[in-house]
């Protein structure tokens, strides 16, 4: 029943144990990959790619939530191998995730065989932070500070924001050390967000500052990533993962509860203390920090913090941080000089970094993910969630719900528009099985003790370049200053046309290469 082994990279399939190793690299790949937040039909697409790559076409993947199962059964004289692995720890460590998607390259073309794609995988697994977590906090600073400039606040709110952040986002790294659950840190995180900015209201009107309380707490909110968390939600649920999009709604809707038991305690605090936190206006700005020019210049640098306080490298930082600003000139040219609604320039501008973080990808060699996850960030709906929750506390209930129905329709049409956008680029040019030129080097794993963010950033390592006299788009040679060989390619292997159903697409494939 089995077909023959894979040419690029064969493995021996009446061997249990050869099979086993195959699928057990191909759930350690997928729980780092919804470690990192990967959407519950890209992590399984990316299995069914490389457990096809090493010959196995007939795989059965099952994802639910934070579980996956990958189920195969080779011929029928030997019983069915199973998989089980269980995401215990959620991180949204990029760097991960970059190098995993240079791996998961390199597999699916042939280059790594199965022992040395294990002990690369090994090592990342075992590879420490690019960097210290304190820069990390420092970036979460710095996001908090771009986003409340975002909103049209000036620079005593950046500063207050930021300072709060900081504080926050330490203690909360602090708590999450000692095991505290992620509820319980909402929960101070909202209170802390509110302390701050009630103190510092008083002081700013005796000195004619412009310091609203709520653009303080809403920049502080999306720190949180309580908006970015519903957003992937729904994304899930848009490809088609019910289950796994259920759970994670009611997961999101809980660690927004906390947010807003924290911010309802700390409104109650300040209020026995004497200081009334004044209504929701955001309609005013504070001068020439209040232009669109700052605000979309503010748009691209949030996105950019965003990205080094989840540990991007350079060159992912960088392409995130343009489409972001290209993004957001498009949102405000929608909004200021067609005169459209905020819904329809959410929906063009999440559609034009889906397609953006999907072309590029190519490119750069970069995981779509991080160009599309990042690139929206400057249009998650922090404001709208805080505007409802403080009408509801206020006994405003309509309005209060109207605002958190405006916050989910918002984060729906940013999913959508990613999901769609990231579809459409995969259609500009169907990707192809490359044709290998010559003897294949293999890449080879770093010498012990070498830092992760070096030139080459990964095991494996991409550049789009053209080598003179050779036919084929690809090739590899060897780095210069590193024990690394490098690949020229500018293709994306389509992951999610990659499924165990089409074995006849998939023998053609083969065949062709």
């Amino acid at each position: 029943m089995a077909p023959p082994p894979s040419p690029l990279a064969p493995v021996d399939l009446t061997d249990p144990n050869q099979v086993q190793d195959v699928m057990d690299l191909a759930a350690r790949i997928g729980d780092l990959l919804l470690a990192a937040g990967t959407g519950n039909s890209d992590a399984r697409a990316h299995i069914h790619a490389i457990t096809t790559a090493y010959g196995l076409y007939y795989t059965h993947v099952d994802i639910t939530l934070n579980t996956i199962t990958v189920y195969a059964r080779v011929t029928d004289d030997t019983p069915p191998v199973n998989v089980f692995r269980v995401v215990h720890k959620l991180s949204t460590d990029y760097s991960h995730l970059t190098e995993l998607d240079r791996l998961i390259r390199s597999i699916v073309r042939g280059a790594a065989p199965l022992d040395e794609a294990r002990a690369i995988l090994t090592e990342i697994e075992q590879s420490p932070l690019p960097f210290r977590n304190r820069y990390a906090l420092l970036a979460w600073g710095g996001f908090a500070g771009a986003v409340s400039l975002l909103l049209g606040g000036g620079w005593a709110v950046a500063v207050v924001a930021t300072i709060t952040t900081l504080f926050i986002m330490t203690l909360n790294a602090w708590l999450a050390s000692k095991s505290l659950p992620m509820f319980f840190q909402n929960v101070l995180g909202g209170f802390m967000a509110v302390i701050p900015a009630a103190i510092c209201y008083p002081l700013a009107q005796m000195s004619g500052l412009y310091l609203p309380p709520s653009l303080v707490i809403a920049s502080c909110i999306v720190a949180l990533l309580a908006g970015l968390q519903l957003v992937q939600t729904i994304q899930d649920g848009v490809t088609g993962a019910p289950i796994t999009a259920s759970a994670r709604f009611f997961e999101t809707i809980l660690m927004t509860g906390g947010i807003i038991a924290g911010i309802a305690v700390g409104i109650q605090a300040v209020d026995h203390i004497g200081v009334s936190l004044p209504p929701l206006n955001t309609s005013q700005t504070s001068g020439i920090l209040g232009t669109t020019a700052v605000q979309i210049l503010s748009g691209a640098f949030a996105t950019a913090f965003f990205c080094l306080a989840n540990f991007c490298e350079r060159r992912a930082t960088l392409v995130a941080g343009t489409t972001a600003l290209l993004a957001s000139i498009s949102f405000f040219f929608i909004t200021d000089v067609l005169q459209l609604s905020l819904m329809m320039a959410n929906t063009v501008c999440a559609l034009a970094v889906g397609f953006a973080g999907g072309i590029l990808s190519r490119r750069f060699l970069l995981p779509p993910q991080i160009t599309a996850a990042t690139g929206i960030v400057p249009f998650l709906p922090g404001l709208a969630l805080y505007r409802g929750m403080s009408s509801l506390l206020n006994d405003e209930f309509i309005q209060g719900l109207s605002n958190l129905a405006l916050a989910l329709a918002t984060a729906t049409a940013l999913a959508a528009g990613v999901v769609f956008g990231e579809w459409v680029a995969r259609r500009v040019r169907r990707p192809h099985i490359l044709h290998r030129a010559g003897r294949v080097l293999r890449p080879v794993i770093r010498p012990e003790g070498s830092r992760r963010q070096t030139r080459a950033f990964s095991p494996v390592y991409w550049r789009k370049g053209t080598k003179m006299g050779l036919r084929a788009p690809w090739a590899w040679r060897r780095s210069t200053d590193t024990s690394i060989y490098e690949v020229f390619d500018d293709t994306e292997l389509d992951f999610n046309d990659s499924s165990s159903d089409s074995n006849a697409g998939d023998s053609e494939r083969m065949s062709e290469g």
